[in-house]
Protein backbone atom coordinates (compact mmCIF):
# COMPACT_ATOMS: atom_id res chain seq x y z
CA UNK A 1 0.00 0.00 0.00
CA UNK A 2 1.19 3.45 -0.88
CA UNK A 3 1.73 5.75 1.93
CA UNK A 4 -0.91 8.54 2.39
CA UNK A 5 -0.05 11.77 0.51
CA UNK A 6 -1.07 15.46 1.36
CA UNK A 7 -4.42 16.54 -0.08
CA UNK A 8 -4.17 18.70 -3.26
CA UNK A 9 -5.92 22.14 -3.46
CA UNK A 10 -8.19 22.67 -6.40
CA UNK A 11 -7.49 25.47 -8.97
CA UNK A 12 -10.72 27.19 -7.92
CA UNK A 13 -9.36 27.64 -4.37
CA UNK A 14 -6.22 29.29 -5.70
CA UNK A 15 -8.17 31.81 -7.72
CA UNK A 16 -10.42 32.70 -4.81
CA UNK A 17 -7.49 33.22 -2.46
CA UNK A 18 -5.62 35.36 -4.96
CA UNK A 19 -8.63 37.53 -5.57
CA UNK A 20 -9.05 38.08 -1.85
CA UNK A 21 -5.40 39.11 -1.49
CA UNK A 22 -5.65 41.55 -4.39
CA UNK A 23 -8.87 43.04 -2.99
CA UNK A 24 -7.29 43.44 0.44
CA UNK A 25 -4.28 45.17 -1.10
CA UNK A 26 -6.46 47.57 -3.00
CA UNK A 27 -8.39 48.47 0.13
CA UNK A 28 -5.23 49.09 2.15
CA UNK A 29 -3.63 51.02 -0.71
CA UNK A 30 -6.60 53.26 -1.23
CA UNK A 31 -6.80 53.93 2.49
CA UNK A 32 -3.14 54.91 2.63
CA UNK A 33 -3.47 57.00 -0.48
CA UNK A 34 -6.43 58.90 0.91
CA UNK A 35 -4.70 59.41 4.25
CA UNK A 36 -1.49 60.72 2.73
CA UNK A 37 -3.14 62.99 0.18
CA UNK A 38 -5.85 64.83 2.18
CA UNK A 39 -4.09 68.26 2.00
CA UNK A 40 -3.52 67.85 -1.72
CA UNK A 41 -7.14 66.97 -2.28
CA UNK A 42 -8.35 69.91 -0.27
CA UNK A 43 -5.96 72.20 -2.07
CA UNK A 44 -7.16 70.93 -5.40
CA UNK A 45 -10.73 71.40 -4.29
CA UNK A 46 -10.03 74.96 -3.20
CA UNK A 47 -8.23 75.74 -6.42
CA UNK A 48 -11.12 74.37 -8.36
CA UNK A 49 -13.57 76.52 -6.38
CA UNK A 50 -11.55 79.72 -6.85
CA UNK A 51 -11.21 79.01 -10.51
CA UNK A 52 -14.96 78.64 -10.81
CA UNK A 53 -15.56 81.96 -9.01
CA UNK A 54 -13.15 84.02 -11.09
CA UNK A 55 -14.45 82.61 -14.30
CA UNK A 56 -18.12 83.39 -13.58
CA UNK A 57 -20.17 86.07 -15.37
CA UNK A 58 -18.86 89.69 -15.23
CA UNK A 59 -19.70 91.70 -12.10
CA UNK A 60 -22.46 94.27 -12.87
CA UNK A 61 -21.20 97.83 -13.25
CA UNK A 62 -21.91 100.25 -10.38
CA UNK A 63 -24.73 102.66 -11.26
CA UNK A 64 -22.53 105.51 -10.02
CA UNK A 65 -19.89 104.96 -12.69
CA UNK A 66 -22.19 106.42 -15.34
CA UNK A 67 -22.98 109.39 -13.09
CA UNK A 68 -19.30 110.16 -12.60
CA UNK A 69 -18.53 109.73 -16.30
CA UNK A 70 -21.26 112.24 -17.11
CA UNK A 71 -20.70 114.79 -14.34
CA UNK A 72 -17.02 114.81 -13.36
CA UNK A 73 -15.65 116.44 -16.55
CA UNK A 74 -17.80 119.54 -15.87
CA UNK A 75 -16.81 119.86 -12.19
CA UNK A 76 -14.05 122.42 -11.64
CA UNK A 77 -11.55 123.31 -8.96
CA UNK A 78 -11.67 127.00 -8.01
CA UNK A 79 -8.55 128.62 -6.56
CA UNK A 80 -9.13 132.10 -5.14
CA UNK A 81 -6.74 134.75 -3.83
CA UNK A 82 -8.12 137.30 -1.38
CA UNK A 83 -6.60 140.12 0.62
CA UNK A 84 -7.94 140.32 4.14
CA UNK A 85 -6.92 142.28 7.16
CA UNK A 86 -7.97 143.18 10.65
CA UNK A 87 -11.23 145.07 10.56
CA UNK A 88 -12.09 143.95 7.02
CA UNK A 89 -15.25 142.08 6.16
CA UNK A 90 -14.03 138.52 6.36
CA UNK A 91 -17.30 136.74 5.89
CA UNK A 92 -16.55 133.73 3.75
CA UNK A 93 -12.98 133.52 5.02
CA UNK A 94 -13.88 131.74 8.26
CA UNK A 95 -13.47 128.48 6.38
CA UNK A 96 -9.86 129.35 5.53
CA UNK A 97 -9.14 130.47 9.09
CA UNK A 98 -10.47 127.16 10.38
CA UNK A 99 -8.37 125.28 7.84
CA UNK A 100 -5.19 127.16 8.73
CA UNK A 101 -5.72 126.69 12.44
CA UNK A 102 -6.61 123.02 12.01
CA UNK A 103 -3.26 122.33 10.37
CA UNK A 104 -1.37 124.51 12.86
CA UNK A 105 -0.24 127.02 10.27
CA UNK A 106 1.00 130.44 11.33
CA UNK A 107 -1.72 132.94 12.27
CA UNK A 108 -2.65 135.74 9.90
CA UNK A 109 -0.70 138.97 9.95
CA UNK A 110 -2.40 142.36 10.15
CA UNK A 111 -3.13 142.17 6.42
CA UNK A 112 -2.17 139.50 3.93
CA UNK A 113 -3.13 137.86 0.68
CA UNK A 114 -4.52 134.44 1.51
CA UNK A 115 -5.54 131.49 -0.65
CA UNK A 116 -8.98 129.96 -0.63
CA UNK A 117 -10.46 127.15 -2.63
CA UNK A 118 -13.73 125.58 -3.57
CA UNK A 119 -15.58 123.80 -6.32
CA UNK A 120 -18.03 124.65 -9.09
CA UNK A 121 -19.59 123.19 -12.22
CA UNK A 122 -20.02 124.40 -15.78
CA UNK A 123 -23.67 124.97 -16.75
CA UNK A 124 -23.40 126.06 -20.39
CA UNK A 125 -21.03 126.00 -23.36
CA UNK A 126 -20.35 129.73 -22.90
CA UNK A 127 -18.29 128.91 -19.80
CA UNK A 128 -20.66 130.00 -17.03
CA UNK A 129 -19.97 128.24 -13.75
CA UNK A 130 -22.22 127.87 -10.70
CA UNK A 131 -20.58 128.05 -7.28
CA UNK A 132 -21.10 129.57 -3.82
CA UNK A 133 -20.88 133.26 -3.08
CA UNK A 134 -18.66 132.54 -0.08
CA UNK A 135 -16.15 130.79 -2.35
CA UNK A 136 -15.54 133.83 -4.58
CA UNK A 137 -16.52 136.80 -2.38
CA UNK A 138 -13.85 139.51 -2.15
CA UNK A 139 -11.76 137.65 -4.74
CA UNK A 140 -8.84 139.45 -6.38
CA UNK A 141 -7.83 136.55 -8.57
CA UNK A 142 -9.78 133.41 -9.57
CA UNK A 143 -8.23 130.40 -11.31
CA UNK A 144 -10.38 127.53 -12.55
CA UNK A 145 -8.98 124.09 -13.29
CA UNK A 146 -10.96 121.45 -15.19
CA UNK A 147 -10.73 117.75 -14.66
CA UNK A 148 -8.77 117.46 -17.95
CA UNK A 149 -6.09 119.74 -16.37
CA UNK A 150 -6.95 122.81 -18.46
CA UNK A 151 -6.63 126.04 -16.47
CA UNK A 152 -8.47 129.34 -17.01
CA UNK A 153 -8.74 132.73 -15.35
CA UNK A 154 -12.32 133.48 -14.30
CA UNK A 155 -14.33 136.60 -13.55
CA UNK A 156 -17.38 137.03 -11.35
CA UNK A 157 -20.57 137.64 -13.35
CA UNK A 158 -22.73 138.14 -10.28
CA UNK A 159 -23.14 136.97 -6.70
CA UNK A 160 -26.05 136.79 -4.28
CA UNK A 161 -25.24 136.66 -0.55
CA UNK A 162 -28.95 136.18 0.17
CA UNK A 163 -28.83 132.61 -1.16
CA UNK A 164 -25.03 132.10 -1.28
CA UNK A 165 -25.14 131.55 -5.06
CA UNK A 166 -22.57 133.00 -7.48
CA UNK A 167 -21.93 132.76 -11.22
CA UNK A 168 -18.41 133.07 -12.62
CA UNK A 169 -17.23 132.76 -16.23
CA UNK A 170 -14.24 131.40 -18.15
CA UNK A 171 -13.36 131.76 -21.82
CA UNK A 172 -12.68 128.43 -23.49
CA UNK A 173 -13.71 126.01 -26.22
CA UNK A 174 -15.20 122.52 -26.07
CA UNK A 175 -16.17 122.94 -22.45
CA UNK A 176 -18.04 120.04 -20.80
CA UNK A 177 -21.46 120.94 -19.42
CA UNK A 178 -23.32 119.40 -16.47
CA UNK A 179 -27.09 119.18 -17.11
CA UNK A 180 -29.39 120.58 -14.44
CA UNK A 181 -32.13 118.44 -12.95
CA UNK A 182 -35.36 119.27 -11.13
CA UNK A 183 -34.80 119.54 -7.37
CA UNK A 184 -38.56 119.74 -6.74
CA UNK A 185 -38.81 116.10 -7.84
CA UNK A 186 -36.25 114.85 -5.31
CA UNK A 187 -37.64 112.70 -2.52
CA UNK A 188 -36.17 111.70 0.80
CA UNK A 189 -34.34 108.44 0.17
CA UNK A 190 -33.26 109.25 -3.40
CA UNK A 191 -29.60 108.74 -4.28
CA UNK A 192 -27.36 111.80 -3.83
CA UNK A 193 -23.84 111.97 -5.28
CA UNK A 194 -21.52 114.81 -4.21
CA UNK A 195 -18.56 115.69 -6.44
CA UNK A 196 -15.89 118.24 -5.67
CA UNK A 197 -12.49 119.04 -4.25
CA UNK A 198 -12.51 118.46 -0.48
CA UNK A 199 -9.81 120.25 1.49
CA UNK A 200 -8.63 121.88 -1.74
CA UNK A 201 -6.34 118.92 -2.38
CA UNK A 202 -8.42 115.83 -3.12
CA UNK A 203 -9.64 116.92 -6.53
CA UNK A 204 -12.39 115.02 -8.28
CA UNK A 205 -13.57 113.20 -5.16
CA UNK A 206 -16.93 111.44 -5.31
CA UNK A 207 -19.07 110.56 -2.28
CA UNK A 208 -22.44 108.84 -2.27
CA UNK A 209 -25.42 108.98 0.06
CA UNK A 210 -29.11 109.76 -0.03
CA UNK A 211 -31.33 112.79 0.27
CA UNK A 212 -31.98 112.67 4.00
CA UNK A 213 -34.29 115.71 4.24
CA UNK A 214 -35.55 118.67 2.21
CA UNK A 215 -36.63 122.21 3.03
CA UNK A 216 -34.10 122.77 5.81
CA UNK A 217 -33.99 126.38 7.04
CA UNK A 218 -32.98 128.49 10.03
CA UNK A 219 -29.46 127.08 9.81
CA UNK A 220 -26.42 128.94 11.11
CA UNK A 221 -24.03 128.36 8.23
CA UNK A 222 -20.31 128.30 8.97
CA UNK A 223 -18.71 131.16 7.01
CA UNK A 224 -21.88 133.23 6.56
CA UNK A 225 -25.59 132.58 6.94
CA UNK A 226 -27.84 133.21 3.88
CA UNK A 227 -31.11 135.06 4.40
CA UNK A 228 -33.07 132.66 2.20
CA UNK A 229 -32.70 128.98 3.03
CA UNK A 230 -34.40 125.91 1.60
CA UNK A 231 -31.59 123.37 1.82
CA UNK A 232 -31.44 119.76 0.71
CA UNK A 233 -29.89 117.68 3.49
CA UNK A 234 -27.73 114.71 2.53
CA UNK A 235 -25.50 112.17 4.19
CA UNK A 236 -23.14 112.10 1.19
CA UNK A 237 -19.84 113.21 2.72
CA UNK A 238 -19.20 116.93 2.20
CA UNK A 239 -16.04 118.64 3.46
CA UNK A 240 -14.37 122.04 3.26
CA UNK A 241 -13.50 122.59 -0.40
CA UNK A 242 -16.63 120.81 -1.62
CA UNK A 243 -18.44 124.15 -1.42
CA UNK A 244 -19.85 125.11 -4.80
CA UNK A 245 -19.67 121.62 -6.27
CA UNK A 246 -22.69 119.71 -7.54
CA UNK A 247 -24.97 117.33 -5.71
CA UNK A 248 -26.20 114.98 -8.43
CA UNK A 249 -29.07 112.55 -8.84
CA UNK A 250 -28.70 109.02 -10.17
CA UNK A 251 -29.15 110.32 -13.74
CA UNK A 252 -26.05 112.46 -13.47
CA UNK A 253 -27.93 115.76 -13.27
CA UNK A 254 -27.12 118.52 -10.77
CA UNK A 255 -29.93 118.85 -8.24
CA UNK A 256 -28.07 121.07 -5.77
CA UNK A 257 -24.99 123.13 -4.95
CA UNK A 258 -23.04 121.70 -2.01
CA UNK A 259 -22.84 124.57 0.46
CA UNK A 260 -22.49 123.73 4.13
CA UNK A 261 -21.65 121.08 6.67
CA UNK A 262 -22.37 120.59 10.33
CA UNK A 263 -18.91 120.65 11.95
CA UNK A 264 -20.26 119.04 15.14
CA UNK A 265 -21.96 116.13 13.35
CA UNK A 266 -21.21 113.41 10.85
CA UNK A 267 -23.16 112.59 7.73
CA UNK A 268 -24.96 115.95 7.71
CA UNK A 269 -24.39 118.21 4.72
CA UNK A 270 -26.54 120.80 2.98
CA UNK A 271 -27.02 121.82 -0.64
CA UNK A 272 -28.90 124.70 -2.28
CA UNK A 273 -31.71 123.23 -4.45
CA UNK A 274 -30.83 123.64 -8.12
CA UNK A 275 -34.23 125.15 -8.95
CA UNK A 276 -33.53 128.01 -6.54
CA UNK A 277 -29.95 128.34 -7.81
CA UNK A 278 -31.13 128.34 -11.45
CA UNK A 279 -33.60 131.15 -10.74
CA UNK A 280 -30.90 133.21 -9.02
CA UNK A 281 -28.38 132.49 -11.80
CA UNK A 282 -30.83 133.65 -14.47
CA UNK A 283 -31.21 136.99 -12.70
CA UNK A 284 -27.46 137.34 -12.18
CA UNK A 285 -26.85 136.70 -15.88
CA UNK A 286 -29.58 139.14 -16.90
CA UNK A 287 -29.02 141.95 -14.39
CA UNK A 288 -25.84 141.20 -12.45
CA UNK A 289 -27.91 141.16 -9.28
CA UNK A 290 -31.07 139.58 -7.86
CA UNK A 291 -34.22 141.68 -7.68
CA UNK A 292 -36.47 140.50 -4.86
CA UNK A 293 -40.02 141.44 -4.01
CA UNK A 294 -41.32 142.14 -0.52
CA UNK A 295 -44.45 143.00 1.41
CA UNK A 296 -43.09 145.33 4.08
CA UNK A 297 -44.29 143.48 7.16
CA UNK A 298 -42.95 141.73 10.23
CA UNK A 299 -44.17 138.15 10.41
CA UNK A 300 -44.39 135.41 13.00
CA UNK A 301 -44.87 131.67 12.68
CA UNK A 302 -48.38 130.53 13.59
CA UNK A 303 -47.43 128.25 16.48
CA UNK A 304 -50.04 126.18 18.35
CA UNK A 305 -49.66 128.57 21.31
CA UNK A 306 -50.36 131.66 19.19
CA UNK A 307 -53.27 129.95 17.41
CA UNK A 308 -54.74 129.00 20.78
CA UNK A 309 -54.26 132.52 22.13
CA UNK A 310 -56.11 133.98 19.14
CA UNK A 311 -58.82 131.32 19.29
CA UNK A 312 -57.94 129.98 15.82
CA UNK A 313 -58.52 126.45 14.58
CA UNK A 314 -56.21 126.62 11.53
CA UNK A 315 -52.91 124.74 11.69
CA UNK A 316 -50.97 126.68 9.05
CA UNK A 317 -50.19 130.26 8.12
CA UNK A 318 -48.10 133.22 9.24
CA UNK A 319 -49.17 136.10 11.48
CA UNK A 320 -48.61 139.77 10.67
CA UNK A 321 -47.05 141.37 13.75
CA UNK A 322 -46.34 144.78 12.21
CA UNK A 323 -47.10 146.61 8.97
CA UNK A 324 -44.47 149.11 7.85
CA UNK A 325 -45.95 152.47 6.90
CA UNK A 326 -45.93 153.26 3.19
CA UNK A 327 -44.89 149.77 2.12
CA UNK A 328 -46.87 147.42 -0.22
CA UNK A 329 -48.76 145.62 2.57
CA UNK A 330 -49.79 148.92 4.14
CA UNK A 331 -51.03 150.25 0.78
CA UNK A 332 -53.04 147.05 0.20
CA UNK A 333 -54.79 147.30 3.57
CA UNK A 334 -53.06 144.43 5.34
CA UNK A 335 -53.42 144.76 9.09
CA UNK A 336 -51.63 143.68 12.21
CA UNK A 337 -52.91 140.32 13.54
CA UNK A 338 -53.99 139.20 10.05
CA UNK A 339 -53.14 135.53 9.53
CA UNK A 340 -51.97 134.88 5.96
CA UNK A 341 -53.16 131.40 4.99
CA UNK A 342 -52.90 131.58 1.17
CA UNK A 343 -50.54 133.35 -1.21
CA UNK A 344 -51.24 133.46 -4.93
CA UNK A 345 -53.69 130.58 -4.60
CA UNK A 346 -51.28 128.33 -2.68
CA UNK A 347 -51.49 127.48 1.04
CA UNK A 348 -48.88 129.09 3.27
CA UNK A 349 -47.08 126.25 5.04
CA UNK A 350 -44.41 127.99 7.12
CA UNK A 351 -42.64 131.31 7.55
CA UNK A 352 -39.37 130.56 5.74
CA UNK A 353 -41.01 129.13 2.63
CA UNK A 354 -43.44 132.04 2.55
CA UNK A 355 -40.60 134.59 2.68
CA UNK A 356 -38.81 132.74 -0.12
CA UNK A 357 -41.97 132.57 -2.24
CA UNK A 358 -42.61 136.30 -1.86
CA UNK A 359 -38.99 137.14 -2.65
CA UNK A 360 -39.09 135.05 -5.83
CA UNK A 361 -42.23 136.80 -7.12
CA UNK A 362 -41.71 139.40 -9.84
CA UNK A 363 -41.46 142.95 -8.50
CA UNK A 364 -44.58 144.96 -9.42
CA UNK A 365 -46.87 141.95 -9.72
CA UNK A 366 -50.31 142.15 -8.07
CA UNK A 367 -50.78 139.03 -5.95
CA UNK A 368 -53.94 137.81 -4.18
CA UNK A 369 -53.62 136.72 -0.56
CA UNK A 370 -56.19 135.15 1.73
CA UNK A 371 -56.02 136.24 5.36
CA UNK A 372 -57.98 135.43 8.48
CA UNK A 373 -59.21 138.65 10.08
CA UNK A 374 -61.39 138.44 13.19
CA UNK A 375 -62.16 134.82 12.31
CA UNK A 376 -63.28 135.57 8.74
CA UNK A 377 -61.51 135.01 5.42
CA UNK A 378 -60.60 138.19 3.56
CA UNK A 379 -58.91 138.48 0.16
CA UNK A 380 -56.25 141.17 -0.12
CA UNK A 381 -54.46 142.14 -3.36
CA UNK A 382 -50.89 143.34 -2.85
CA UNK A 383 -48.73 144.95 -5.54
CA UNK A 384 -45.26 143.81 -4.51
CA UNK A 385 -42.43 146.32 -4.19
CA UNK A 386 -38.69 145.79 -4.48
CA UNK A 387 -36.88 144.64 -1.39
CA UNK A 388 -35.01 147.57 0.16
CA UNK A 389 -31.87 146.30 1.89
CA UNK A 390 -31.52 149.50 3.93
CA UNK A 391 -35.02 149.08 5.36
CA UNK A 392 -34.47 145.38 5.96
CA UNK A 393 -31.17 146.01 7.74
CA UNK A 394 -32.89 148.44 10.10
CA UNK A 395 -35.34 145.80 11.34
CA UNK A 396 -34.38 143.70 14.33
CA UNK A 397 -35.00 139.96 14.18
CA UNK A 398 -37.58 138.96 16.78
CA UNK A 399 -36.38 136.64 19.52
CA UNK A 400 -37.74 133.11 19.58
CA UNK A 401 -40.22 132.91 22.47
CA UNK A 402 -39.64 130.23 25.05
CA UNK A 403 -42.23 128.03 26.71
CA UNK A 404 -42.99 127.92 30.44
CA UNK A 405 -45.38 126.26 32.84
CA UNK A 406 -45.80 129.11 35.34
CA UNK A 407 -47.84 132.30 35.39
CA UNK A 408 -46.74 135.83 36.17
CA UNK A 409 -43.40 137.49 36.54
CA UNK A 410 -44.34 140.85 34.97
CA UNK A 411 -44.75 144.29 36.56
CA UNK A 412 -46.02 147.00 34.20
CA UNK A 413 -47.26 150.59 34.19
CA UNK A 414 -49.09 152.85 31.75
CA UNK A 415 -47.15 154.79 29.12
CA UNK A 416 -46.83 158.53 29.18
CA UNK A 417 -47.62 160.55 26.05
CA UNK A 418 -43.91 161.13 25.42
CA UNK A 419 -43.14 157.42 25.82
CA UNK A 420 -45.86 156.55 23.30
CA UNK A 421 -44.40 159.01 20.83
CA UNK A 422 -40.86 157.72 21.37
CA UNK A 423 -41.97 154.09 20.96
CA UNK A 424 -44.16 154.88 17.94
CA UNK A 425 -47.27 153.28 19.45
CA UNK A 426 -50.81 154.50 20.12
CA UNK A 427 -51.32 152.48 23.28
CA UNK A 428 -49.62 149.97 25.53
CA UNK A 429 -48.03 149.33 28.92
CA UNK A 430 -44.35 149.53 29.80
CA UNK A 431 -42.62 146.52 31.33
CA UNK A 432 -40.86 147.65 34.52
CA UNK A 433 -39.67 144.33 35.90
CA UNK A 434 -39.37 140.71 34.80
CA UNK A 435 -38.94 138.18 37.58
CA UNK A 436 -36.02 135.80 37.09
CA UNK A 437 -37.09 132.31 36.08
CA UNK A 438 -40.68 133.36 35.49
CA UNK A 439 -42.70 132.54 32.34
CA UNK A 440 -42.14 136.13 31.17
CA UNK A 441 -38.38 135.70 31.64
CA UNK A 442 -38.43 132.40 29.76
CA UNK A 443 -40.44 134.01 26.97
CA UNK A 444 -37.69 136.59 26.44
CA UNK A 445 -39.49 139.63 27.82
CA UNK A 446 -37.35 142.40 29.30
CA UNK A 447 -37.69 145.73 31.08
CA UNK A 448 -38.60 148.64 28.76
CA UNK A 449 -40.54 146.34 26.41
CA UNK A 450 -43.90 147.81 25.45
CA UNK A 451 -46.89 145.43 25.45
CA UNK A 452 -49.33 146.83 22.88
CA UNK A 453 -51.91 144.06 22.68
CA UNK A 454 -53.02 140.83 24.32
CA UNK A 455 -54.90 138.35 22.16
CA UNK A 456 -55.25 140.91 19.38
CA UNK A 457 -56.90 143.52 21.62
CA UNK A 458 -55.25 146.82 22.60
CA UNK A 459 -53.89 147.33 26.11
CA UNK A 460 -54.20 150.88 27.46
CA UNK A 461 -53.89 150.58 31.26
CA UNK A 462 -52.34 148.33 33.88
CA UNK A 463 -55.82 147.26 34.87
CA UNK A 464 -56.52 146.25 31.28
CA UNK A 465 -53.32 144.22 31.31
CA UNK A 466 -54.26 142.28 34.47
CA UNK A 467 -57.85 141.71 33.37
CA UNK A 468 -56.87 140.52 29.89
CA UNK A 469 -54.27 138.09 31.25
CA UNK A 470 -56.84 136.57 33.59
CA UNK A 471 -59.37 136.38 30.76
CA UNK A 472 -56.81 134.67 28.50
CA UNK A 473 -55.98 132.18 31.26
CA UNK A 474 -59.63 131.23 31.62
CA UNK A 475 -59.75 130.35 27.92
CA UNK A 476 -56.48 128.48 27.47
CA UNK A 477 -52.89 127.94 28.43
CA UNK A 478 -51.29 130.91 26.63
CA UNK A 479 -51.81 134.62 26.15
CA UNK A 480 -50.44 136.13 22.96
CA UNK A 481 -48.65 139.40 23.70
CA UNK A 482 -47.73 141.87 20.96
CA UNK A 483 -44.43 143.28 22.22
CA UNK A 484 -42.71 146.37 20.88
CA UNK A 485 -38.93 146.49 21.25
CA UNK A 486 -37.13 149.27 19.46
CA UNK A 487 -38.50 149.52 15.93
CA UNK A 488 -39.77 145.96 15.85
CA UNK A 489 -42.98 144.31 17.05
CA UNK A 490 -43.31 140.58 17.60
CA UNK A 491 -45.80 138.13 19.02
CA UNK A 492 -44.74 136.43 22.25
CA UNK A 493 -46.88 133.60 23.65
CA UNK A 494 -46.84 133.78 27.45
CA UNK A 495 -47.57 130.55 29.27
CA UNK A 496 -50.39 130.80 31.80
CA UNK A 497 -50.27 127.24 33.13
CA UNK A 498 -49.96 126.88 36.90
Amino acid sequence: MKPDSAPHSSPKSYYIGGALLVLLGLIVGLGLSVGFNIPLALKAERNGSLSATTSSAPVPESPFVGVVDKALPAVVFIDVRKTVGKGDDQSGDDQDEWFHRFFNESPRRQQQRVPSSGSGFIIDSDGHILTNNHVVSNAEDITVTLNDKRTFKAKVVGADPGTDVAVIKVEGSKLPVLPLGDSDQMRVGDWAIAIGNPLGQLRGSVTVGIVSATGRSNLNIFGGTPDFQDFIQTDASINFGNSGGPLCNIRGEAIGINTAINPSGQGIGFAIPINLARHVAEQLLAHGEVQRAWLGVNLAELTPEIAEGFGLTVDHGVVVSNVLAGQPADKAGLRRNDVIIEYDGQPVADLQKFRLKVADTAVGRKVPMTVLRDGKKVTVYVTLGQRDQNVVASLNSPPTPAKSEELGGLRVRELTADEKADAGVKQGVLVLEVKDGSPADDAGLAPNDVIEEIGGKPVTTSADFTRMLKDAKSKGKHAVLLVRRGDNSQFVPLSLEQ
